[in-house]
């Protein structure tokens, strides 16, 4: 079975900028705890490890900086076609575009670009394992 560790090493709070998605170590945690127990209550095999050391914050899954992981990647976002709303009207919202993210500070990736990472380490882990 895949292990799927995330590690949120932490050692100071992030810049006080409004627009930056999670404001404190305390919420990126709680938010990263969420999507362990998702991972956890699909059957996915999975961790969270906080960790205060000096540095700069980052996010790692299984030993890699999601910024290594995301290189070379080709997100791409839904088309309205693609999606699953069902002929709905989708919501019109105004704000920074979904990927747009300061990479320097971990706690304003978007969630999208989180569960790439980790959908991405998943499917290597699957890829190389032996059966």
């Amino acid at each position: 079975m895949a292990m799927i560790d995330i590690e949120y090493r932490h050692s100071s709070e992030p810049p006080e900028d409004e627009n930056i998605r999670r404001q404190s170590v305390e919420e990126m945690s709680k938010y990263l705890k969420g999507l362990v127990y998702e991972m956890q209550m699909s059957d996915i095999s999975s961790k969270f490890i906080s960790t205060e050391k000096e540095g700069p914050n980052a996010l790692i899954i299984n030993g890699k900086r999601v910024q290594d992981i995301l290189e070379g990647l080709e997100i791409k976002m839904l088309d309205s076609e693609d999606s699953c709303d069902h002929g709905k009207v989708g919501m019109v919202s105004f704000g920074r575009p979904v990927l747009d993210w300061r990479k320097d500070v971990i706690e304003d990736i978007p969630d999208v670009l989180v569960k790439n990472a980790i959908s991405k380490t998943y499917a290597d882990i699957v890829k190389n394992r032996i059966l």
